[in-house]
């Protein structure tokens, strides 16, 4: 693995984790030129199941922009990495599961499971995506998803 400070492929792991049901393992490694730690992933990786987007075009599963997604909702909230990551794993789980069967799934269908996640783990960052994810464009948008919310508590 090269060191991403150095660039340099000597290293040594000096800890493994198995995340994600035993589908994925975290490894914390350290570089043997410049002492660098750094952290990879290993995944296994089935058939890419196709994702149906809202006009009917199909792109390939890509679990980064979910990432990118949940990262952006998570900004300065208190919720540590490592439940952000198990958040992702589940959504990403759940998604391969749903679309097994015929190798595809509606985008609406993993946004939707990404707000139950992040609803599950923080009200202001499910606020946040949720924002972006139904596009909302006024005040009353905001405040009637707040009101579901507070009902939901």
């Amino acid at each position: 693995m090269r060191c991403p400070h150095c660039g340099n492929f000597d290293d040594k792991v000096i800890e493994s984790r198995t995340l994600a049901n035993g589908d994925a393992i975290r490894r914390r490694r350290e570089c043997n030129g410049c002492g660098y730690r750094f952290t990879s992933y290993e995944r296994t990786e089935d058939k890419q199941f196709m994702v149906i987007k809202q006009d009917g075009r199909r792109e390939p599963f890509d679990r980064n922009k979910i990432e990118r997604g949940v990262q952006r909702a998570m900004e300065k909230r208190p919720v540590s990495q490592m439940s952000i990551e198990s958040l992702i794993n589940e959504v990403e789980d759940q998604s391969a599961i749903m679309g097994k069967v015929n190798h595809e799934l509606a985008t609406s269908a993993i946004g939707d499971l990404v707000l139950e996640k992040i609803g599950a783990l923080d009200k202001v960052a499910y606020i946040r995506f949720a924002s972006v994810y139904r596009h909302f464009e006024n005040l009353d948008e905001f405040v009637s998803e707040i009101q579901k919310l507070g009902g939901a508590s």
